[in-house]
């Protein structure tokens, strides 16, 4: 559309017409080259290779994957019948969904009612084959692994120490440490996460990439405690990498088998995933899963229906509610407890409801937020410019909104604590 004429008047009504139909900092995220891949490993974190590239990591030169197969008859997750409303307040004013998709960098936003679409909606190009990543929405899904590990005896018990099964970490602090504070990151340990390129998590990040030094060099190197085991929550993304050795460990097999065997056909997933994989061929289970939009919202629905599929109990329902039911946690682990707002599980985000709800979240706003009793799963991808401050705050707050405005549209329950 052209949005400048000689004509004044004219000019305007086109330049607000341009603006409707603009998507949130589109020239910016790459739109006028058409949303490119990077073309190299060091591109795909910059502004205009996000939205290519966090939907398509598979195809950037030096990025290693393993791959995870679609299901040979895919989990139907069929329309609704009739279209349902969806508003939301923030800061006092209401909106819509299409209100939401102006304002923030969403590329990918999915509603689910009981297995039935309510809303899909794709962004800044995206389709629905698109393969999107999770950062660390990926921790959730290792948790799930782990709990299937458990529940088939491969893990004997959640207070073993780590270095039972992940004998590259025997004798040092995260070895030492039980899985189930592994967890829920109350390992204690010293891990510095601020995404500012000079922390703990830059240099798991650069051995995860480049083996120079070793993940595991990177892991043992972890070793003042600041406090005791399984007392606080502390946010670490290596806890996570921990635990991914230690299901490969006592599986004797990759995560992406795993993933693939256990949850993605059983599940019904209708497009193929994979999973990044670092320079030792291991799986980055902090953040490195990748799927399309429809097969997040599949194993949201296989949680809101309490781990069954097909009638079958494909999570452990056991497991599955220690991991995700606020009550069931240290009083240091519950929601405004373990942080002002949220509380935190096994890997997963608890919201503070009195209804069990529940959040698989990433950097940047990629989300899955659950609510069981309600049968409602709201996923969203997202581009957010930020992986923390002020900007990303706001943006997080107004996502919330969002999902407050999704029960409440829809028949879930918002009573909160």
């Amino acid at each position: 559309m052209r949005c400048a004429t000689r004509f004044p008047v004219l000019s305007a009504l086109l330049l607000a017409a341009c603006a409707a139909w603009a998507e949130p900092d589109e020239e910016l995220l790459g739109k006028a080259q058409g949303y490119p891949v990077a073309t190299s490993a060091a591109q795909w974190y910059q502004m205009p290779y996000r939205v290519g590239s966090w939907s398509a990591m598979d195809q950037v030169p030096g990025v290693l994957t393993a791959a995870v197969p679609r299901a040979q008859v895919p989990r139907p997750l069929p329309r609704a019948a009739a279209p349902a409303p969806i508003r939301y307040r923030f800061r006092n004013v209401a909106y819509s969904i299409d209100d939401y998709l102006e304002r923030r960098r969403v590329t990918g936003l999915l509603v689910l009612r009981r297995g039935e679409i309510v809303a899909e909606r794709y962004r800044y190009g995206r389709q629905e084959q698109a393969r999107f990543i999770s950062f660390s929405m990926a921790k959730s899904v290792t948790s799930l692994l782990v709990g299937m590990a458990l529940e088939r005896g491969l893990i004997a018990s959640l207070d073993d120490p780590a270095e039972r099964y992940a004998r590259a970490l025997e004798g040092s602090a995260y070895g030492q440490t039980p899985l189930r504070h592994l967890l829920r990151m109350s390992s204690g340990l010293r891990f510095t996460e601020r995404y500012d390129g000079q922390d703990d998590m830059a240099r798991l990040s650069r051995a995860l990439a480049t083996g120079q030094p070793g993940t595991v060099s990177v892991l043992r190197s972890i070793d003042q405690r600041l406090a005791p085991l399984g007392e606080k929550f502390a946010y670490a993304s290596a806890e996570t990498e921990v635990l991914g050795r230690v299901l490969t460990g006592a599986t004797g097999r990759s995560i992406a088998a795993l993933t693939a065997e256990w949850l993605w056909q059983p599940m019904g997933a209708e497009h193929d995933a994979f999973w990044r994989i670092g320079t030792d061929r291991q799986e980055q289970a902090m953040g490195g899963f990748n799927a399309s939009l429809r097969d997040w919202g599949r194993p949201g629905q296989l949680l809101a229906d309490d781990g069954q599929v097909g009638g079958r109990q494909l999570l452990p329902r056991a497991y599955l509610m220690d991991a995700t039911d606020a009550e069931r946690q240290p009083a240091a682990f519950a929601p405004r407890k373990a942080t002002p707002f949220w509380g935190y599980g096994y890997q997963f985000w608890l919201f503070p409801m009195r209804e069990r709800t529940f959040a698989l979240q990433g950097i940047h706003g990629q989300a899955v937020y659950v609510q069981p009793a309600s049968g409602l799963v709201m996923v969203q991808t997202a581009v957010y410019a930020n992986a923390s401050g002020a900007q990303e705050a706001e943006a997080l707050a107004e996502r919330n909104a969002l999902w407050l405005g999704v029960l409440d549209s829809l028949g879930g329950r918002t009573e909160r604590y």
